[in-house]
């Protein structure tokens, strides 16, 4: 999959059908759409095209009140569309002028001069240009007048509910993994560096990595234990996950995020690691003393093991 950062005379495109959106998740919905149109390219010998955008652009148009927390990095938002086989992603910069430009001039001056559109695939919601004022009725205006053609295709819902982003976020948020990983098709993942913490862990038998995520604006779960899937290399391990502020052993109200892998006994500072969130267990708590946080810890990693045994 070909990955254009810049548009310029030297990025040459084959007849591109092409979507556009943040695509923020790559959830069911996104699949879709981003699966007829390869099917569509491939079936016309035409490039499959998705244009989207770096940074998120409310990030740019709102910086002061920004608080918008993606549910995938770029990187992991490239490695899912690669695996949907995507000819080509343009990972466009979003910047305050761009975001200037009309829905016409978009069109005109981005999609039909520099990349040359044939075809558009979107979504049921979707708008676009300054103020995201362009509609779906408007593209086709448009299409007619730039000679290409645009296809809207319906919304995907699971039990009634269609899927969206927002929708995915407020699940995370909530600490409802579960239903999120629905939504998206996949597991909801944390990936970053293992790091050195207090060790608490290792002196009353649980020993946890601790997880310096490598980008900010990831958004992480709600407070709690988890069931996850921890990959390290090419193997993987269950575990249990937490994230909080340990209020049993510590009092400095920080948030961390530790796992504690079953059956393994590794030193692996510094390596990067991938987390499948995979199943809420409890909230966090505080406890009366060590002894009952290690006997909760132990039914935690019960109920864990429960969960993966049921998978099988």
């Amino acid at each position: 999959m070909r990955v254009v950062r810049q548009l310029n005379s030297e990025e040459k495109f084959n007849r591109p059908i092409l979507t556009l959106g943040t695509y923020d998740g790559v959830h069911l919905g996104h699949q879709e759409i981003i699966r007829s149109l390869v099917e569509k390219a491939r079936t016309e010998n035409k490039e499959s095209v998705l244009f989207t955008f770096d940074p998120h652009p409310r990030k740019v148009l709102y910086p002061e009140s920004y608080s918008v927390k993606l549910i995938d990095t770029v990187d992991e938002k490239l490695e899912k569309l690669k695996e949907l086989g995507l000819d080509t992603v343009i990972l466009f910069p979003f910047t305050k002028e761009f975001s200037r430009l009309s829905a016409m001039e978009f069109v005109r001056d981005v999609l039909v001069n520099q990349i040359g559109v044939s075809e558009m695939h979107i979504g049921h919601d979707h708008h676009f240009g300054k103020n995201r004022e362009g509609s779906f009725q408007e593209l086709q205006e448009l299409g007619e007048l730039y000679d290409f053609s645009v296809f809207q295709l319906p919304a995907i819902f699971l039990e009634e509910t269609a899927i969206s982003s927002t929708k995915i976020r407020n699940a995370i948020l909530d600490g409802n993994v579960e239903y999120a990983n629905q939504l998206l098709g996949s597991s909801f993942v944390l990936q970053g560096k293992v790091v050195k913490g207090q060790q608490i862990g290792r002196t009353i038998g649980f020993p946890t990595a601790n997880i310096d995520l490598d980008n900010t604006e990831k958004i992480v779960p709600k407070n709690g234990v988890y069931a996850a899937q921890v990959h390290i290399g090419s193997k993987s391990y269950h575990a249990v996950m937490n994230i909080g502020t340990r209020p049993t052993i510590a009092n400095n109200g920080s948030v961390t995020i530790e796992v504690y892998l079953f059956d393994f006994n590794e030193d692996i500072y510094d390596q990067f690691i991938k987390v499948e969130v995979k199943q809420r267990i409890r909230d966090e708590q505080r406890f009366e003393n060590i002894e009952d946080l290690k006997n909760q810890i132990q039914l935690d990693e019960i109920s864990a093991r429960n969960y993966f045994s049921s998978l099988i």
